[in-house]
């Protein structure tokens, strides 16, 4: 016994901000993620950290199958407890097993989850909230292959006008050019360069810029998506990182690398473009030709 609520609890991860367990709820016996806010003495004296407020706060009013569902959040013995819906797996240990295997993902179903993913985060930049953190890891996945985005704990609600946010958020892999290079007055198209990557990585079943450091990680995209010049992305040489020795790449096609068709070419490269501002906004994606064949019945 845990808590007079739940019963038969089970450690199924730790981060940064708590522990998350499996349990189940009396009564009804539903399966829930329970995720337990570590509490230390300043955190006693200073309150709820923000990075869990402010998940809290954004994550109450979402509503959407795309979307991890927080189903309740209470206090217990000086502790904090958030109630999650419960999803198995996540889209990182799904890739890993796909490779393993030698599996490559179907057409259709590449389609189906790049759908769910996009429809989940067009639904929130609509609510005004950038997520900044898209990654496998913060993807589930449930048993019928269905997309949850998760981990809302780095979101931010956009401002207008924008503010300046800090640059080194989104894990290294997923993180834009434009952050890399220092710009702060970002916006949506952070979360759709990450949303490209992970789409590329669907298809190679491998990260497609797996930078170990900062400065590796601009250089990978460079070379692969050429160098940027002002003709190409307009006021990047004014950007903090941005130096003009920067090797001089030009752009490989995608097609050729990831034994594609045009047509996820171009879907996949209104994303990873390197201007933010020529990024294809979530819900012009939900309309892409790649997309458009899929009926009601396929997207969810």
């Amino acid at each position: 016994m845990f808590i007079d609520t739940f019963y038969k609890i089970e450690k199924i991860g730790e981060g940064t901000y708590g522990v998350v367990y499996r349990a189940y709820e009396k009564g009804t016996d539903n399966v829930v993620a329970l995720k337990k806010i570590k509490i230390d003495e300043e955190t006693k004296k200073e309150g709820i950290t923000p990075t869990t407020l402010r998940e809290i706060t954004i994550l109450r009013d979402l509503d959407h199958p795309s979307i991890l569902k927080l189903n309740d959040v209470f206090f217990y013995t000086e502790k904090l407890f958030l109630v999650f819906e419960y999803i198995p797996n996540d889209l990182r240990s799904f890739l890993d097993e796909c490779l393993k295997r030698g599996k490559n993902i179907q057409k259709q179903f590449l389609k189906r989850m790049a759908y769910q993913i996009i429809s989940g985060v067009d639904y929130c930049h609509k609510r005004g909230i950038l997520h900044r953190d898209i990654k496998p890891q913060n993807i589930l996945m449930d048993r019928s292959g269905n997309m949850k985005l998760a981990d809302f704990g780095l979101a931010r609600v956009i401002s207008v006008p924008l503010r300046t946010y800090t640059h080194d958020i989104i894990t290294l892999w997923y993180r834009p050019p434009e952050l890399l290079l220092g710009f702060r007055h970002y916006s949506y198209s952070v979360d759709i360069w990450s949303i490209g990557c992970i789409v590329a990585e669907l298809r190679i079943l491998r990260p497609l810029f797996p930078g170990d450091s900062e400065i590796d990680q601009i250089f990978r995209i460079f070379k692969i998506m050429g160098t940027p010049t002002e003709d190409t992305w307009p006021g990047v040489t004014k950007l903090p990182n941005f130096v003009a020795k920067f090797k001089p790449f030009d752009p490989i096609d995608l097609r050729g690398v990831m034994r594609t068709d045009t047509q996820f070419h171009n879907f996949l490269t209104s994303m990873i473009t390197l201007n933010p501002k020529e990024r294809k906004t979530a819900s012009e994606l939900l309309d892409s030709d790649f997309l458009k064949d899929l009926n009601k019945e396929n997207k969810y």
